[in-house]
This record gives structure tokens, C-alpha cells and sequence, in this order.
């Protein structure tokens, strides 16, 4: 049994079916017809005759692999043999989060009684620029999500909580990821050195006006922290509370 077939036995909520979805074929035939049309659609050669028969000759001796691509400690790639809705067979890949690992968490951290909003610089590999960010990570396997909002304040701006507050879950991409993180709102008394090693440049602080009108001209553009603060604004924890349901 590879590797891919382990994850459908021992993990099988990462392969729920829809009959109306996009579904995964288990059947060993359709899988190589998926694998040869992704391959054949991915490598077009050089036009012309010539290169539809290199096309189709490539798609049978070289198909696009597909299963497990790879997998470590924080991330499993997954490239799926599919049949979508309207028929077409191939591969659609996808991202999650290691088998019995807990949701990562995302923490608008609040200074004091004014409740200011502290914004660390970040520098992101994947885009290599710097981002206005609020405090987040990995979830820990067996932590609570207490734990885990305590671990990362500490390592990303040295400071202790005094209160949490939930503030909700997000799925971040729901095209590409099976991430879910967890949102939280973190009164801290006082912050500290920021942790250069992860490429954290500085703090600051803002009132949530602030925060909300650098999200508003385009300073904050991370989904992550552009959610933090609209579900604190929701939940009234940056003093407005949240819109009446008519009940």
C-alpha cells in the first residue's frame, strides 16, 4: 500500500465525497486517464502534428504524477486523480495541514486599557515583501488553543495574555488549502523584543481606527489580519458592538 492509499484508509474526512462535487477516483483505470490528460494538457510540444503526437506519446510514457507530492511537519501536498462535475478527468492539487495537528491560530494582540492594536512588520518569504500583520502560527499537536495564542504571543512580541478572546474560525483559501485557523482577540499588558529570527522587522501600535483605515488605503492587504479585525469590530471588542440580528 503507497502512501497515498494509507492517507485514504487511516484519514478518510480528507477524502469526503460530494456526489455533486468534484469527486476522487479510486478506480485504477481512471486514475491513468486522469494522469495522461492532465499530462497532455500541461505540454502542448511545439504545435502542428509533430507536436499533438509528442503530446499524446509523453502523456502515455511520462503522465504528470499524482498522490502524495510531498508532506513534512507543517504542510501535505496532495495532487488528487479527479472527475469534475462536468465529466473531464485529471488532477487538482491541494494543501493541508498534517494528519492530528490542531488549527493554527491568528491573534489581534490589544495594549492596555485602550485596547491599541499592535501591528508587527513582517517580511513573507512567498511574496518578499514586507506585510502589516497581526501575531499568528502553526497550531501544536495536543495544545489547547489557549497554548497555542500564548506560545505565539511570547515568541512573536514577548508579551503574556491577560484575556483571550475567540473570535471565530476562517478557511484562509478554500481553492487550494484545507487549512482552518482559529481567530482570536488577546488583551496583553505590555510587548517586548520582536523575534528577528522570523524575519519580524518591528512593532507598533494603533488605535482600531487606525488599523481599520490601513486596511482601507491598502497598507494591510494579509487576509489573515484583514479578518482578525473585522471579526473584532463584529464581536465589539474594538468598542462597537455587533449589528443588531432584528431578535
Amino acid at each position: 500500500m503507497n502512501r497515498y492509499e494509507a492517507l485514504r484508509r487511516d484519514v478518510p474526512e480528507w477524502f469526503r465525497d460530494d456526489p455533486e462535487g468534484v469527486r476522487i477516483l479510486t478506480d485504477p483505470a481512471l486514475i491513468r486517464d486522469a494522469r495522461r490528460q492532465a499530462t497532455a494538457a500541461g505540454h502542448t510540444g511545439h504545435g502542428g502534428v509533430f507536436g499533438a503526437l509528442w503530446a499524446r506519446l509523453r502523456a502515455v510514457l511520462r503522465p504528470v504524477p499524482e498522490g502524495v507530492v510531498s508532506a513534512d511537519r507543517y504542510l501535505w501536498y496532495l495532487r488528487d486523480p479527479v472527475r469534475f462535475p462536468d465529466g473531464r478527468l485529471g488532477l487538482y492539487d491541494r494543501i493541508l495541514p498534517p494528519p492530528g495537528s490542531t488549527p493554527g491560530v491568528v491573534v489581534l494582540p490589544l495594549l492596555g486599557p485602550e485596547k491599541k492594536v499592535v501591528l508587527i512588520e513582517h517580511h513573507r518569504h512567498a511574496t518578499r515583501s514586507r506585510h502589516w500583520e497581526v501575531v499568528r502560527g502553526f497550531g501544536h499537536p495536543g495544545a489547547t488553543p489557549t497554548e497555542n495564542v500564548t506560545r505565539e504571543l511570547r515568541e512573536e512580541i514577548a508579551a503574556t495574555p491577560t484575556a483571550v478572546i475567540p473570535l471565530g474560525e476562517l478557511h484562509p483559501d478554500t481553492g487550494l488549502l484545507a487549512h482552518k485557523v482559529s481567530l482570536y482577540a488577546a488583551c496583553v499588558d505590555r510587548i517586548g523584543p520582536v523575534e528577528k529570527g522570523e524575519a519580524i522587522h518591528r512593532a507598533v501600535t494603533v488605535t482600531p481606527a487606525e488599523a481599520e483605515e490601513m486596511v482601507a488605503d491598502g497598507r494591510i492587504t494579509d487576509g489573515f489580519t484583514v479578518a482578525a479585525l473585522y471579526r473584532a469590530r463584529l464581536a465589539g471588542v474594538l468598542g462597537t458592538p455587533a449589528p443588531d440580528d432584528g431578535t
